[in-house]
């Protein structure tokens, strides 16, 4: 029988987030990453998106663990949903799983089973094992995975640049990828987010100095946002704060979560005293203070939106405050980040946020890291991951130029099985997949037809006809009443409403009594019939809801 290892996306591919890929072989399987996605702006109520795992579900029995590279919610976040249903160990090095543990207890009540790696120790799962390396990302404790199967070595490098002077000094292990190359590696999945920009990614240390000059001309308030698990970007911040005696107060849950927990492990130094309390800021000079907040993303519910609006409880916006952006929006976030940044202008800051003003360097490879990367491994098969399609194309046409044949080089999208053999690469088909929703405490329970419902209400609003129906006779008992929410048009209130009324009498008048005995259908029917009627006379498709009641 010939040897064989299959590779099933169930996320990340054709997309930014929600990452999970599963690797299969012989018995024995792992799910590498275990990511969501934040809603994009046509979700309305959707809290967050994570990927369709039915396909591990049914496979439950031959999962031995999950591995995890870093600790960016598109990597983890999503692992308290899928531990609900496969619990089995995960593996991740410390500040991965104690960003992991945040989510954990957010979302999950029971036990779970976390372990500890550290760079080149190796796990063994069956025929299957994996070994952590060392990769420069903007979170630190980033690793890449060497896995060794029957086939052949994969080497996935998970999110990750080559930074040559990183903030915590932890350099990629280029040795190591360098040796696992020279012996041979059959594929090779590597980070495609921003494989369609030439060049090579800035060093986190530049961010550092230019924070440095900016903090030096500023002469009053300081508020600076940026990932909450940009732990080197934080340290940066505080590094320039101490330099410049300034005190450091960091407003917002998930930051806070964030700093304690780094502080905790060892991952941020923080020069004692320099940490203050928000309910002690007012006890300061505006110009000896710096906020770290949440809210470099725009999200409604964050510090600084809330600060941006003036509602937040411990900090006003003031003129004179200089508000620095280090983070560039995640897609799909520019409108709700470019709302912000006016509204912070509007309450007399500065804000710094454009790309050309340096506060702000990606944790991803661009194509001169990529090409050195295919170097270093000289895989037989390749296989981007981690983008949307452009890049994913993009970064095989990089592959290519480095010396991989075309033939071997598989694009995917989700749901993608990719079969890899010790001689030959191919995708085999498509598994169906989709996106689940976490909406308040509901998984899954939003579909394609309540989000289309949502997006109509959003759009036109709604109108709802109450309609008394005597079960004996079939006829209406009184005239139908209409109220609506969000719905505008001219006639609205006279003549369009009595419109409405008058068609649901037709309707009734005309209707066999024994059709009462399927309530919803009729229910249904007359919702199709009023909204046609609106689209009709007003171009607006409401949301229509017929309500009978049998008396």
């Amino acid at each position: 029988m010939t040897k064989e290892i299959r590779l099933i996306a169930l996320g990340g591919l054709g997309e930014i987030g929600k990452n999970l890929m599963v690797l299969e072989s012989g018995p024995d399987a792992i799910a590498i990453d275990c990511g969501l996605a934040f809603p994009k702006e046509d979700m309305p109520g959707v809290d967050l998106v994570i990927p369709d795992i039915s396909y591990l579900v049914e496979r439950k029995d031959r999962l031995r663990g999950i591995v995890l590279t870093h600790g960016h919610e598109d990597h983890v976040g999503s692992l308290p949903f899928v531990l609900s249903q496969v619990n089995v160990p995960v593996y991740g090095t410390k500040l991965t799983l104690g960003l992991a543990r945040r989510k954990m207890d957010e979302n999950f009540e029971g036990e779970f089973d976390f372990r500890v790696v550290s760079p080149r120790d190796v796990v063994d799962f069956g025929s299957i094992k994996v070994e952590f390396v060392r990769v420069t990302h903007s979170v630190s404790d980033s690793v890449g995975l060497i896995i060794y199967t029957p086939c052949g070595t994969i080497v996935c490098t998970g999110d990750f640049k080559l930074d040559q002077t990183p903030v915590d000094g932890e350099t990629t292990d280029y040795h190591r990828f360098a040796e696992v190359g020279e012996r041979g590696v059959l594929a090779l999945l590597s980070d495609s987010t921003h494989a369609d920009r030439p060049g090579f990614t800035p060093s986190e240390r530049v961010v550092g100095e230019n924070l440095s000059q900016v903090f030096y001309q500023a002469k009053g308030r300081i508020i600076v946002t940026t990932f909450a698990s940009n732990v080197p970007r934080i340290q940066q911040v505080i590094d320039a704060a101490y330099k410049y005696g300034r005190k450091v107060c960091v407003v917002g849950r998930s930051m806070e979560a964030v700093v304690e927990a780094a502080m905790n492990m060892g991952f941020l130094r923080v020069p004692l005293g320099t940490l203050i309390d928000v309910d002690d800021i007012n006890k300061y000079p505006l110009s000896k203070l710096v906020i770290l907040s949440t809210g470099s993303q725009g999200e409604p519910l964050s510090a600084l939106a809330r600060m941006s609006l003036g509602d937040h409880r411990k900090v006003e916006i003031v003129e004179g405050d200089l508000v620095i952006m280090a983070a560039s929006p995640v897609p799909g976030n520019e409108t709700m980040v470019s709302r912000v940044v006016d509204n912070l202008f509007r309450r007399g800051a500065t804000v710094i946020y454009t790309p050309e003003s340096g506060v702000h360097v990606s944790g991803h490879a661009s194509q001169e890291e990529l090409k050195l990367m295919l170097n270093l491994t000289r895989p037989k098969f390749f296989i981007p991951i981690h983008g949307e399609y452009r890049h994913l194309v993009i970064h095989a046409q990089l592959a290519v130029a480095t010396g991989v044949p075309p033939s071997n080089v598989l694009i995917g999208e989700n749901g993608t099985i990719f079969r890899l053999t010790p001689d030959r690469g191919e995708i085999l088909g498509m598994i169906q997949t989709k996106d689940i929703f976490v909406d308040g405490l509901g998984v899954g329970d939003v579909g394609d037809v309540i989000l289309k419902e949502r997006q109509s209400l959003g759009e036109a609003g709604a109108v709802f006809i109450s309609c008394a129906v005597s079960g004996a006779t079939g006829n209406l008992v009184s005239e139908p009443e209409v109220k609506s929410a969000g719905f505008a048009a001219k006639s609205r209130g006279s003549a369009l409403m009595t419109q409405v009324i008058e068609r649901a009498k037709e309707y009734f008048s005309v209707l066999p009594r024994e059709a009462l005995t399927r309530k919803d259908q009729v229910e249904e029917e007359l919702s199709s019939i009023i909204q046609r009627m609106f689209k009709n006379e007003t171009g607006r498709r409401p949301v229509v809801v017929c309500t009978v009641n049998l008396l």
